[in-house]
């Protein structure tokens, strides 16, 4: 929506009250009509989200208020997100590895280490992992071997939700451990806090 500040100046018989040069309107362009606002005080006025992004806050609140009991609930800081693929030998547990490791690799956290946070040590961090795949893999996973991808920060909580793909290589190479040509892909969330 484009918003427009413009003075109108009409005569005063058509008011009850005469527009001012303090008045501000704003112009909402709607199909077949033309529709003038005067704006509510930039104090009051909200922030502007969209849709999604409230959903998806109320989501990941309703969502931590409900695990709490099975795991502690963390102060989040930020959200690590990466995808993993095993090409050749179907194995869905190193397409998460892979998926975690790109996650975790192009970013450093010195706040941790250097005391950044008033009040939180080191030994503090904690990781919330959830893992996207495919649904038929998801037996298979080896969320220990997954685990040891973590250099440091206490994992409080693993979950696998139905995501990621197989898909086709494009070639079967028997050499390689291949049972098939199947590409498996994961993709993680890992979500640091205190």
């Amino acid at each position: 929506m484009t918003s427009y500040s413009f003075v109108i100046n009409f005569p005063s018989s058509s008011f009850s009250k005469v527009p001012s040069l303090s008045d501000s309107y704003t112009c909402k362009n709607h199909p077949r009509r033309l529709h003038l606002t005067k704006p509510s005080s930039p104090q009051t006025r909200p922030p502007r989200v969209s849709a999604q992004a409230k959903a998806t806050s109320a989501a990941m609140e309703a969502h931590q208020s409900t695990n709490t009991s099975s795991s502690p609930p963390i102060k989040l800081l930020f959200v690590e997100m990466g995808v993993g693929y095993d090409q050749h030998g179907q194995d869905i547990t190193a397409a998460a590895m892979r998926a975690c490791r790109d996650a975790i690799s192009s970013n450093s956290i010195p706040a941790f280490r250097r005391g950044s946070i008033p009040g939180v040590s080191f030994d503090e961090m904690k990781l919330q992992i959830t893992l996207g795949v495919p649904h038929s893999l998801q037996q298979s996973l080896d969320i220990e071997r997954v685990k040891s991808v973590f250099p440091y920060g206490k994992i409080v909580k693993v979950e696998v939700v139905d995501g990621g793909l197989i898909c086709s290589s494009g070639v079967y190479v028997e050499e390689m451990g291949d049972k098939n040509d199947d590409c498996y892909i994961v993709n993680a969330a890992v979500y640091v806090g205190y």
